[in-house]
């Protein structure tokens, strides 16, 4: 049976920030826009616990930040549908097609806003602990370690955040730092070093993780002297980078050796017409309020492209 073909004048891909600010500047200028996302609307920010660099908020919920924008994006018009998974897609100057499950989408103009998935630890037994003491999300995770000796691995301010997250549940969580500094905020860091439940490890890095079913135990090393100790361990949440998901569009948009979208300032990609914004673009800062602007100008930019192509 023959997939039903719509066409439609924006469709943003990704429902993270930058997807649901493009969705919210979209609605407003009564574009008749579709954001898919093949998982739960809000991105990396819906499994943050608390936002604190966040404008007009001293603290809020990942969660509930992500629903307001999804709120405030679906009352000015735009459609969101999850869990309807991208099968391929083609894009060029002249068409774009975008076809899923259930649909055959020919939107006049996309944005691509897909973000980024946590790096894997390099360790020989990542895969064998996968969800059994390996993980990537604190607050997906950490209350099922009450009372347990947790492990941080990473230097930046999502190491710093959700080892604090950590504390809430773990009787101890241990901070290995492969360098003697972090690159996360100051006041973060300072929040950190005034933990009495966290232990910072200053060049050390994970080496490995034993246990039979689960991890029991993380093999460390000394990263001047080269030196490796074990150490007890329930398990260890890893924030050493992310990954971009753009594999579906290799072949019709530029990437970087990394995977990231090069856009210019407007966020416009190599393909006219295409535009990238968020964690998956190449930027040099990735925070909320930037894929908020990421998010903004590419709606923008889309907005005029599909009205010098006419309505």
């Amino acid at each position: 049976m023959s997939k039903k073909i719509k066409e439609l004048d924006l469709m943003i891909i990704g429902g993270g920030p930058a997807g649901l600010t493009a969705a919210i500047y979209a609605g407003r200028a009564k574009l008749n826009t579709l954001l898919l996302e093949n998982e739960l609307v809000g991105g990396q920010v819906r499994s943050s616990y608390t936002i604190e660099n966040y404008p007009g908020f001293k603290t809020i919920e990942g969660q509930e930040l992500a629903d307001r924008m999804r709120e405030q994006a679906e009352e000015l018009g735009a459609v969101i549908d999850e869990f309807d998974t991208i099968e391929k897609v083609y894009l060029t100057n002249d068409d774009k097609v975008v076809e899923t499950e259930s649909y055959i989408y020919k939107p006049k103009s996309v944005i691509i806003a897909t973000g980024a998935t946590p790096r894997k630890l390099p360790i020989p037994n990542e895969e064998k602990f996968s969800g059994k003491g390996v993980h990537y999300c604190a607050v997906c995770d950490g209350a099922v370690y009450e009372d347990k000796v947790l492990g941080v691995v990473g230097g930046g301010n999502s190491a710093l955040e959700e080892a604090l997250f950590l504390t809430k549940f773990a009787s101890k969580v241990i901070m290995l730092r492969r360098y003697d500094y972090f690159k996360g905020e100051k006041a973060t860091l300072d929040e950190v070093l005034n933990n009495p439940k966290i232990e910072i490890k200053y060049n050390h890095d994970l080496v490995n993780l034993e246990g039979e079913d689960f991890v029991e135990k993380a093999i460390i090393a000394n990263t001047k002297t080269g030196e490796e100790f074990e150490m007890p361990i329930d398990a260890v949440f890893g924030y050493i980078g992310t990954v971009p998901k753009t594999d579906l569009f290799k072949g019709f948009i530029d990437l970087t050796t990394q995977g990231y979208i090069p856009t210019d300032e407007n966020m416009q990609t190599n393909v006219k017409g295409v535009f990238a914004a968020g964690d998956v673009r190449t930027k040099s800062y990735r925070q909320i309020t930037t894929a908020v602007a990421d998010g903004t100008i590419a709606a923008l930019a889309a907005e005029k492209c599909i009205l010098e192509k006419g309505r």
